[in-house]
């Protein structure tokens, strides 16, 4: 029944079966308890029962001897087993017998078992049975069995990221398998809860995904103008669905598409006036998308063509510039600026603008004819031709520059400059000589600039019988000259034209185009028109321009400009254009090269530059390993911008109005005109006030404006007569030309004034016209003459004030036609002339005994006297106030108003220029001031005007002999 019941085993049953039948033939312990050979067994953490495969069970085969006399032997009972016995170092586990007499135990946990600790357990067990006798004597113990006991996992642990946060950088525009990999771990010690099986994307709406593994990518195309960057956030799950106990933060940035090019740098750079040098790149460095270059080359162009003649140079006149650069004197203007002096340009268009020069514009039917006498060259000598030109693509016809031709009849060019067919040709005939041979007279260059519509500069230094030609400082050859005879003899006239040839109708037929001249008249004609712009054409003869002047000339004052690093300089080369308005860069180490590109600057060394853009490009070339070009790098283009400079004020003063005697106009030394003149300039600058308060803002608080007075040149001052044009026969303007060629200028005149020109100091010009001075030898018939200056700067582009000086001649009379005024109370005015303001006059003579006083000088007298008349008044009245009434001092102010005045002697000069207006209105005041005066004063203004209404009714016979016949004033006993 109990083999049944268990469902034990044959071969047991067998065994079971022998042992009982054993125990009655031999009562003593003679056999060892039997046990498998291997177990294995299953428990889970945190729980202490191990599934044991196949059960713990030990057999013996020796009968039941303890309690023999009672055992009855049954099926079920056979042999008792004691115990079993575990051996190993600190092994968690213990065996327990359930049922001795089966032999039947279990293995279990002594303390809560951990799997992240030890997954797994191998120990030996051994059973034992209860022995012989009561005592358990002779014990019996099994073999060793191995135990093998595995620990199951728990989920007792969730997913934990590896990082704390993750970051990634993308392209735009491209799509990506993987962009990066997030990753998690479980503690668990099982396969199944310590394996990830998914991750999750927590953010919603983003263009990315994630799978299981943990790779993420984008589900489009990313746009770096939309998100630069984007967050997520990711979590993870184990197996066992436990979520990570925190979730990860994942940066992906979008980079943009990788485009080789120049980066970190601004396209609008702005320059002010004055501050020297502009680092245009500072940030500059070039992205190569990590291609392995081997050389870079890189070409940087200031774009300047259309400021001024091709760039910011001095807007001086021509003259002045050759000065400047050094030119001996000698150089003749032909295309001035309209002026007085200079007229024959004005017909002429022009740029109409002062910030750079003064351009004339041909449009084929303009022309000029330089004045006679202005140049004098001998084609013998050496001589100089210099113009800025610019032409495009011309007809056919010839287009005359420059042309020295017949007045009239044969129509001979003696010498010219002309374009046709893009080249430059300059004709040169010689003068009838001895010998009758052929000689050079056309030279031709067949140049590109001559029809590429930009400004150039053209120099063309003759000596016969080469000439030289330097077109933007550099030289060129003729590729044709051709010959011819000299010019026959002859006394006709030559006419210097500028924009066309002169030529008379007269002679042979000239199939160019023409234009008549309607100022001349008659069958006179200009022919073969120029169509371009001209500027700063010069003639200098007996001497050729250096090569120094010449780059002088053409060189601009704005350019590029770079400092190289003393740990680059060798490893970059640097080459620059002429006008340095280019520069070239070469190197292999792209480091080194933005360094270089870093320190180039913009330099404009004007004081008042030319505002406006100037454009920049910077082309580059990459190679790469191959000696190919790998990338394509594109230009890179933007402008510099130069500001409007503060423009300057001059201003001129100094006295204006002032009298001299006439001996002194007469006198080889003059009159100075401008003794005390000042030339100031001052620019205006706006400044913000400060508040009272820092950090507050006051709305009320308003910019400043605030005059600096600053130094610079001067390039002009012109003196001028106003009115009637000098008489040269009689009054001259002059200077001391040695004074002023010591001061580095020059002088021309005429009879409208004179012109001082040249570029130098405000002191220098101030110097200079101290010296100015007026003579005039016949002042009989003279009164006043006016005088204007205007100072300039660079060439007409910043005017000063007119300042207007006005000199008044004071006459003399011989002593015996002197008259005292008591005698004749009436004075003779031969002429009646407009009243002229006299405040601020300063009155001066070195003679003060002979002087026929002004009507300034009688009114000063007038109002003196009644000065003292009133402080005499005032005593007598104080006097009186005790002793007399009020009408008593009345009838007493009328009797004291007579003074003693036979000492006084007044002389009256009736050829002062003053206005009567102004006079009359001065006495006028004068005679309302004394109303309580004395009654001379009275009589003495009346007799005055009647006297003048009687000279203004005579006829001018009588005027003359009147004039003769003068009254003076005698003031030598009078004290001011």
């Amino acid at each position: 029944m109990y083999f049944r019941r268990h469902k034990l085993p044959a071969s047991i049953v067998g065994l079971v079966l022998g042992l009982l039948c054993a125990v009655e033939a031999a009562k003593v312990n003679k056999h060892k308890p039997w046990i498998e050979t291997t177990y294995h067994g299953i428990v889970t953490e945190n729980d202490d029962k191990v599934l044991l495969d196949p059960p713990l069970i030990a057999l013996d085969k020796d009968a039941p001897l303890r309690y023999a006399e009672s055992f009855e032997v049954t099926v079920t009972k056979e042999g008792e087993i004691c115990g079993f016995r575990i051996h190993g170092q600190n092994v968690p586990f213990e065996a327990v017998v359930l049922d001795k007499s089966t032999g039947e135990g279990v293995i279990r946990a002594k303390d809560k078992l951990d799997c992240e600790l030890q997954k797994e357990h191998t120990f030996t067990i051994q059973a034992y049975d209860c022995g012989e006798g009561p005592d358990g004597a002779n014990m019996k113990k099994s073999h060793k069995a191995t135990v093998h006991i595995q620990v199951n996992d728990v989920n007792e642990y969730s997913p934990v990221f590896k990082e704390k946060s993750y970051k990634a950088t993308v392209i735009e525009g491209k799509t990506y398998d993987s962009i990066l990999k997030v990753e998690a771990v479980d503690a668990d010690c099982s396969f199944q809860f310590s394996q990830i099986c998914s991750y999750e994307i927590v953010t919603p709406d983003v263009p990315f995904t994630i799978d299981k593994d943990g790779y993420i990518k984008n589900t489009e195309k990313l746009n770096y103008s939309k998100e630069r960057m984007y967050k997520l956030t990711v979590t993870a799950y184990d197996c066992g669905k436990n979520r990570a106990s925190e979730d990860v933060l994942v940066k992906i940035s979008i980079k943009p598409t990788c485009k080789p090019g120049w980066q970190g740098w601004s396209k609008r750079m702005e320059y002010e006036p004055g501050t020297g040098s502009l680092a245009l790149f500072p940030s500059m460095h070039l992205e190569t998308c990590e291609e392995p270059i081997t050389s870079i080359q890189a070409s940087i162009e200031l774009e300047t063509s259309h400021i001024g003649k091709g760039c910011d140079r001095d807007t001086y006149s021509e003259k002045s510039l050759h000065r400047l650069c050094g030119a001996s004197a000698g150089t003749v203007e032909l295309l001035p600026a309209p002026s007085s002096s200079a007229n024959w340009t004005v017909g002429l268009p022009t740029d109409n603008g002062h910030d750079s020069d003064q351009v004339f514009e041909f449009n084929g039917t303009q022309a000029i004819k330089v004045p006679e006498g202005l140049v004098k060259t001998s084609l013998s000598e050496p001589f100089t031709i210099s113009v800025w030109m610019r032409h495009g693509p011309g007809a056919r016809e010839k287009e005359t520059v420059l042309c020295n031709s017949d007045k009239t009849e044969m129509n001979r060019h003696h010498y010219s400059l002309y374009v046709h067919n893009c080249r430059l040709v300059f004709l040169l005939r010689q003068d009838p000589a001895e010998s009758e041979n052929y000689k050079p007279a056309e030279f031709h260059w067949k140049l590109d600039q001559v029809c590429d519509k930009e400004w150039h500069h053209y120099v063309l230094n003759v000596e016969f019988p080469t000439v030289a030609l330097y077109v933007d400082g550099a030289t060129f050859e003729p590729f044709l000259v051709t010959e011819d005879y000299p010019l026959h003899a002859s006394k006709i006239e030559t006419q210097l034209t500028v924009g066309a040839c002169w030529q008379d109708n007269s002679g042979h037929d000239n199939d160019n185009e023409t234009v008549s001249e309607s100022l001349t008249g008659g069958s006179a004609r200009m022919s073969q028109f120029f169509r371009g712009n001209l500027a700063g054409l010069m003639i200098r003869s007996g001497k050729l321009e250096s090569k120094k002047v010449i780059d002088c000339l053409y060189t601009c004052k704005e350019g590029l400009d770079v400092q190289l690093p003393e740990e680059v300089a060798t490893s970059v080369k640097v080459q620059f254009n002429p006008n340095q308005s280019s520069l070239t860069l070469e190197g292999d180490d792209i480091e080194s090269f933005d360094k270089v590109m870093q320190h180039i600057s913009y330099l404009n060394s004007r004081q008042f530059p030319t505002p406006g853009i100037r454009h920049l490009r910077v082309s580059t070339t990459v190679k790469c390993f191959n000696e190919e070009t790998c990338i394509s790098v594109p230009d890179a283009e933007g402008y510099v911008m130069v500001l409007q400079p503060e423009e300057p004020k001059i201003s001129l003063s100094g006295i204006d109005h002032f009298a001299r005697g006439a001996p002194e106009f007469e006198s080889p030394e003059g009159v100075t005109l401008f003794p005390e003149l000042r030339i100031v300039s001052t620019i205006t600058r706006e400044v913000e006030a400060e508040a009272e308060a820092e950090g507050e803002d006051d709305p009320t608080v308003q910019e400043s404006v605030v005059s600096e007075e600053i130094m610079h040149n001067l390039d002009t001052c012109e003196v001028t007569v106003v009115g009637d044009d000098l008489d040269s026969e009689h009054e001259s303007i002059e200077v001391d030309l040695a004074q002023v060629q010591q001061h580095g200028l020059e002088m021309s005149s005429s009879n409208v004034g004179v012109i001082l020109t040249g570029v130098n100091t405000m002191a220098n010009y101030e110097e200079v016209l101290h010296l100015i001075r007026y003579r005039n030898w016949h002042t009989e018939a003279l009164f006043d003459r006016k005088f204007k200056l205007v100072c300039s700067e660079l060439n007409g582009r910043y005017i000063s004030n007119d300042f207007k000086v006005e000199v008044n001649v004071i006459h003399t009379a011989s002593p015996v036609e002197h008259a005292n005024v008591m005698m004749q109370p009436q004075f003779i005015n031969p002429m009646q002339h407009a009243s002229v303001d006299l405040s601020g006059h300063n009155l001066v003579n070195a003679h003060q005994a002979s002087v026929v006083p002004s009507a300034a000088t009688i009114v000063i007298v007038v109002c003196v006297s009644f000065l003292v008349f009133m402080i005499i008044l005032g005593v007598f009245r104080i006097r009186a106030a005790h002793q007399r009434s009020m009408r008593d001092q009345e009838n007493g102010k009328e009797n004291e108003m007579d003074w003693d005045d036979s000492a006084l002697t007044i002389t009256v000069n009736p050829m002062e220029t003053y206005e009567d207006q102004h006079s009359s209105e001065d006495e006028e005041e004068e005679e309302e001031e004394s109303e309580d005066g004395e009654e001379e004063d009275d009589i003495t203004s009346a007799e005055s005007e009647s006297s003048e209404d009687e000279d203004a009714g005579e006829p001018e016979d009588q005027q003359g002999t009147s004039r003769q016949q003068q009254l003076e004033w005698d003031d030598s006993t009078l004290t001011y």
